[in-house]
């Protein structure tokens, strides 16, 4: 039983989630701009938010923010996804996350389209 004490501790710790603080949704062009702002306790390159992405009701993918680099000293942080395709009478897209080394959480951030 000694053996199993340190084995426990040198296990690490899950990260929490990226967490969408806002977005600001914006028709541009015949498609769509996304201003999302997150946070999320970035530690370096194994453990960071990594990028985010535009859902409808269903899960399909409508776009993705992939996010290249940390921002451990820039919290929370905005990036922009632009050329989104909204289909005609859609109204309302999510909002989901994903970190470094979990991937995509699938806690969905509803934004109501206007």
């Amino acid at each position: 039983m000694r053996w199993l004490i340190p084995f426990l501790f040198a296990l690490p710790a899950m990260a929490d989630p990226a967490v969408v603080e806002a977005v600001k949704a914006a028709p541009s062009g015949g498609a769509w701009r996304f201003d999302v702002t997150l946070s999320h306790a970035d530690t370096g390159w194994e453990d960071y938010a990594n990028g985010w992405r535009v859902t409808n009701e269903t899960g399909r993918v409508l776009g993705t923010r992939k996010l290249l680099h940390p921002h451990v000293d820039e919290q929370p942080f905005t990036r922009s996804l632009s050329g989104v395709k909204i289909p005609q009478g859609v109204t309302r897209v999510w909002i989901e996350t994903s970190t470094l080394p979990e991937g995509w959480d699938g806690t969905r951030y509803q934004v109501d389209l206007r």
